[in-house]
């Protein structure tokens, strides 16, 4: 089968090309997936590279994400044919991922595509989208259920995704991105403004600032979160997913203690699985949005390469979907 495989060469020198490689066994209580989709995340575009805090065992198959439909069976729970997709746990960071015709994964990985997803609509949110209705389901099940929520790193996969969800949820969406030619983009997808990167105080050294959003959706961390925080409303909420800027976060603790906020963090790789189920089906619902082709890039697995340089030099803008 085809596959996109990075390799060591040498001590922090890695290569990567499509390559033939076998495809695998399964044993019990796992599954081989027939891939139709997989994605590009942040994550993938570290161990291209060989970030060793993210893979470790080479040579290696990237995609933290994939979804088609079960070829092979060894689990009670899933039958061939079966739709499905699997998001997070180990997939594509030491066990071979999605960028790839076949995946062997352990069933209790793997979650079937709820019925109003197809598997090309469930890829296109992938982890990303994952991220983004989490962290929009923590502000409300925090009791933001509605005001101004401000958006970091809006043009990436989390924030442009996050971005969509809440105007739909009639929220006013306040996006920060560091790309001025993208601020129609960014309103066309719901934002009532856009502030750039630029304009965005995080040299202000005072601990409180004046309140002006009711929650915040942070995708990139260090100063520009520990900003953020000084911005919240009374009772309100930051969710924290990302470190692209920094994860160093040097704040203080005023807007905790005399504004009562809450700051929380978003994890989508080793939440429970039922939780990922009510999440999807939030997706594939009442979170489902109507502009996912405004957010899309498709590309192949010949394609992977330089997306990824995008990716790592903040070039790329929303998601990229890898049909395999």
């Amino acid at each position: 089968m085809k596959a996109f495989v990075v390799e060591k060469i040498e001590d922090k020198k890695f290569t990567s090309s499509i390559k033939d490689i076998d495809i695998p066994n399964i044993e019990n209580d796992e599954v081989l997936i027939k891939t139709s989709y997989s994605s590009l995340n942040y994550k993938d575009a570290l161990s291209s590279i060989g970030n060793p805090g993210v893979t470790k065992v080479f040579p290696h198959v990237t995609g933290i994400d994939v979804a088609g439909e079960i070829e092979k069976s060894n689990s009670k729970d899933f039958s061939k044919g079966d739709k499905v997709v699997v998001t997070g746990y180990d997939l594509g960071m030491n066990t071979d991922g999605g960028h790839q015709e076949y995946v062997k994964v352990p069933a209790k990985w793997v979650i079937k595509i709820p019925n109003n997803l197809t598997e090309e609509e469930i890829m296109t949110y992938g982890t990303a989208g994952l991220t983004a209705a989490l962290s929009v389901n923590e502000l409300e099940e925090n009791g933001i259920k509605s005001g101004k929520i401000l958006v970091t790193g809006a043009t990436g996969g989390v924030g442009s995704i996050a971005v969509s969800i809440l105007s739909k949820l009639n929220y006013e969406v306040v996006a920060i991105t560091g790309k001025k030619d993208k601020e129609e983009f960014l309103k066309s997808l719901g934002a009532n403004k856009v502030v750039l990167r630029d304009e965005f105080d995080i040299e202000n050294k005072r601990p409180l600032l004046s309140e002006e959003f009711d929650g915040v959706i942070d995708t990139v961390g260090g100063e520009f979160l520990a900003h953020s925080l000084k911005l919240i409303k009374h009772s309100g909420v930051a969710t924290c997913c990302g470190l692209t800027s920094s994860f160093e976060l040097n704040t203080n603790v005023f807007p905790f203690i005399l504004r009562g906020i809450r700051l929380i963090g978003i994890d989508s790789v080793e939440i429970a699985l039922d939780k990922k189920e009510k999440i999807w089906n939030k997706i594939a619902n009442e979170y489902k949005i109507s502009n996912m082709n405004k957010l899309v890039n498709k590309i192949e697995l010949a394609d992977i390469k330089e997306a990824y340089e995008k990716i790592l030099s903040s070039k790329a803008t929303g998601r990229y979907l890898v049909k395999i």
